[in-house]
């Protein structure tokens, strides 16, 4: 990692700046795809499919066959694993459910909030170099609580055709619809058109690399939502001489493994602990299988000693990171003060990947600094609000004044004739 000493206010943009490419360097490539798959459909979503995955499939649909081969497959210990992280998950979304909100807002006029699931949404799982069934648990459980009626899950496959078994497991275990094998733009793409065997859908969600994450914004220009902007993984860790410098080292090193475009970050008023750190690094990244893939993400990341936590704090939230884990002799001022971050882990055992897998809490979450804006994937990120009023003859009498005088005011006399002609009749 590269150290860096006390930079100015005036750097840190550059300092702090994404390993990751621009739209503009790949919406072209997103595009051309996208308008291929709304012209041809099928045809091009298997063009792609062999392009990228290397595989030719008679069909991409998973069949119940499949999914039962897959599940005799998976080792009971990794069953037990994934049915405690699903109770954890659907504990903690469950408790996100909200009562209607009614309020009488006037004599009158009753108005209330009452929340629908999504009917149709799409859940992307990525299979690249790491099968991510807990993503899966992610966006499947909250999913399901909330009541979507279809829920239809792509993953790429891998040369011999096939989804990983713990990711079909996992979705017949949370109430997926249908399961594709297609990854990549043409995924995306499928679910945004609807195709003869990917159902089109309202909303896309979860994370995927550079390419998937600007699909998924160009679906939004075809009337589709999608839960965020999730790109390449990222963490930023804020330590002291209070932290483990081996606790540290693991947690920065649980997210360089994802993706050679991964970012980790450490910021410290404490030099000898990113000395120690570093050393910490350089031992435990040659114990990982993935050590290749680690090793060029530290290669984009960055060590930053700053001279208080004042100035860390507001690095910090300049940052806005994805997964933010606070191990210093004052955490509380960390945590009550943060306004940008995704998830938050705090203290010595409270590893990052907890949240990944069995804590209860979503990874599925604001890469790329959209920590300032958005939050991530929650129980409402599957449903939508709507709004409702019933007024009386006494409610119209009592606010309809009022609307009259600021529709002329507008100048919409349609607006206020459909106030006027009911208070002459009350008259």
């Amino acid at each position: 990692m590269k150290v860096i000493l006390n930079p100015k206010k005036e750097i840190w943009s550059a300092i702090l700046e994404r390993p990751t490419k621009t739209v503009d360097d790949i919406e072209a490539t997103v595009s051309k795809i996208f308008k291929e798959v709304q012209e041809t459909g099928d045809v091009a979503v298997n063009k792609y499919t062999n392009q990228f995955d290397k595989v030719q499939l008679t069909s991409n649909s998973v069949t119940s066959n499949e999914i039962e081969e897959a599940s005799k497959s998976v080792s009971q210990e990794l069953k037990d694993a994934i049915k405690l992280a699903y109770d954890n998950i659907s504990k903690f979304h469950q408790a996100q459910k909200t009562n209607k909100v009614a309020v009488e807002t006037a004599n009158g006029v009753n108005c209330w909030q009452e929340k629908r699931p999504i009917q149709k949404v799409g859940l992307y799982i990525p299979g690249g170099t790491a099968p991510l069934f807990s993503t899966v648990l992610m966006l499947a459980v909250p999913a399901q609580i909330a009541g979507c009626k279809e829920i239809v899950l792509c993953s790429p496959p891998n040369t011999e055709g096939k989804i990983h078994p713990a990711i079909l497991y996992t979705a017949n275990l949370c109430g997926v619809t249908k399961i594709i094998k297609v990854g990549g733009i043409q995924a995306i793409a499928g679910l945004t058109f609807g195709t003869a065997n990917i159902p089109q859908v309202y909303k896309i969600f979860g994370p995927g690399n550079q390419y998937v994450t600007v699909a998924k914004q160009i679906a939004t220009k075809f009337g589709v939502a999608i839960d965020m902007p999730a790109g390449p993984s990222e963490l930023l860790v804020v330590a002291d001489d209070s932290a483990n410098a081996s606790y540290v080292a693991s947690d920065l090193l649980s997210q360089a493994e994802h993706g050679v475009d991964s970012q980790v970050i450490l910021v410290s008023t404490s030099k000898q602990l990113i000395n120690d750190v570093e050393t910490e690094l350089n031992s435990q990244i040659e114990q990982l299988s993935r050590k290749e893939i680690a090793k060029k993400a530290i290669a984009n990341s960055k060590s930053i000693l700053v001279a208080s936590d004042a100035i860390a704090l507001d690095l910090i939230n300049d940052y806005g990171p994805e997964h933010f884990i606070v191990c210093t002799n004052d955490n509380n001022y960390y945590v009550d003060n943060i306004a940008n971050a995704g998830s938050v882990f705090i203290g010595n055992y409270t590893p990052e990947s907890a949240g990944d897998y069995a804590s209860g809490t979503n990874h599925t979450l604001p890469t790329n600094g959209y920590a300032k804006n958005y939050s991530g994937v929650n129980l409402d990120s599957f449903t939508k609000s709507i709004t409702f009023q019933e007024i009386s003859a006494a409610g119209i009498q009592n606010i309809g004044n009022a609307i009259e005088i600021m529709a002329a005011a507008e100048g919409l006399d349609a607006h206020k004739n459909a106030v006027t002609l009911r208070l002459k009749d009350l008259q």
